[in-house]
């Protein structure tokens, strides 16, 4: 078993991966997911843009499966370098009619937790 991931350890990782292609997002803060994924987790203690509780105490597993926006999810799969056929099976399950959440489930339930940490901390 992997010992728990604190946020900073997930920014670290994150920080070092490729970023996908910058692109306008009427309205939102960001231009790639990388860049979402580091502010998101940039104001993690804190309420941050998305009125959050707070999650001073909470570890990267704690944040990845709480992660509302699927797109975020399918970047960090892909560029952590999950298996192929993973990232795939988790771009096909999103269904563009259903909440974000949703979609965000069912892509982690292809990849979990275990299955991201793994390709991200290779041992």
């Amino acid at each position: 078993m992997r010992k728990a991931i604190t946020i900073n350890g997930f920014v670290q990782v994150i920080q070092e991966l490729p970023s996908d292609k910058p692109r306008n997002h009427p309205g939102k803060w960001y231009r790639t997911q990388k860049e979402h994924w580091l502010g998101w987790l940039g104001e993690y203690a804190g309420p941050g843009a998305y009125g959050r509780k707070g999650g001073k105490d909470r570890g990267a597993e704690f944040a990845y499966n709480h992660v509302v926006e699927y797109r975020m999810l399918l970047w960090i799969i892909v560029a952590a370098g999950v298996e192929a056929k993973l990232a795939r099976m988790a771009e096909a399950v999103v269904d563009k009619t259903k909440p974000l959440q949703a979609n965000s489930a069912a892509i982690r339930r292809i990849v979990p937790w275990e299955v991201l940490a793994n390709a991200l901390w290779r041992d």
